[in-house]
């Protein structure tokens, strides 16, 4: 998780309109208390990240709450590929139990660990957070401060002004080049998602084809968008296409007659008309 929370946005309650963002981070870091341990014996261990926010006339109440320390409990989002119960090792996404999160069995308290993480999208200043030490832990102090001020130099004309901000925005261009917006990471899932519902859709249509005893070259023929409606499709189109196999066909080139069987199957199969 160090490396994937780089580059991610602040925001309120996961809500993830863009007039939410108010602070990003720019680095992490994993910290080490030997002298303490979590309250499952194992070592204490947390992950530390550094933000950065502008100060605006828009956020200057935030910034007031977070120095006075209203504004302190965050939470992250992010992807685990398993989820693991403390109590039994199960993957409860794939296998789950009857355990329940925060019970204790045999002298073990159940809880689950999230492992194999893919992804972090956002951490967000929330009311209640699901760990209850997660906040804001530093903030500048005072001494620090006045030493910004020390060295504070006013801008007297535009044209300085202008190269301030310009080489801020290349800066911050250069740190985040090649980062996705949440937007974009939102229509790449939309993307990659839409994909996967193809192929399973397509695996889907050419094992129903198989099972029915349909040429597998009929397998895009069939319709149906879960198992149930494509199985069921399936099914119907192999017993259309053995009555089309035994009937004499009443059309000619001349004569364009057909049995409500054979206009079936080939409405279905306009390719194979002769």
């Amino acid at each position: 998780m160090k490396g994937l929370f780089i580059g991610k946005t602040g925001i309120f309650d996961h809500d993830p309109r863009g007039e939410n963002q108010s602070a990003r981070i720019y680095d992490t870091e994993v910290i080490s208390e030997p002298e303490k341990t979590t309250a499952f014996g194992a070592p204490y261990k947390y992950l530390k990240a550094m933000a950065y926010m502008v100060r605006t006339d828009n956020n200057s109440s935030l910034i007031k709450e977070i120095d006075a320390g209203i504004k302190k409990e965050v939470s992250v989002s992010c992807t685990a590929g398993e989820k693991i119960c403390s109590v039994c090792g199960c993957e409860r996404n794939t296998k789950p139990c009857e355990h329940i999160k925060g019970n204790i069995y045999d002298g073990k308290i159940c809880y689950d660990i999230l492992d194999g993480i893919t992804d972090a999208y956002e951490w967000s200043f929330v009311a209640v957070p699901a760990q209850v030490n997660a906040g804001v832990t530093k903030k500048y102090e005072k001494k620090e401060e006045k030493k910004m001020n020390d060295e504070f130099t006013p801008i007297t004309s535009k044209e300085e002004l202008d190269r301030i901000v310009g080489e801020a925005v290349d800066e911050a261009k250069k740190q985040f080049e090649g980062w996705l917006s949440p937007e974009d990471h939102q229509k790449e899932l939309d993307a990659l998602t839409a994909e996967k519902k193809s192929a399973e859709i397509k695996y889907l249509k050419l094992s129903a084809a198989i099972k029915s005893g349909l040429p597998v070259e009929l397998a895009d023929k069939i319709s149906g968008e879960d198992e149930e409606s494509i199985t069921k499709d399936a099914q119907s189109f192999a017993q259309l296409t053995a009555k089309a196999a035994h009937q004499t066909r009443h059309f000619t080139s001349e004569d364009t007659t057909m049995s409500g069987v054979e206009k079936e199957f080939y409405d279905r199969n306009p390719e194979l008309r002769k």
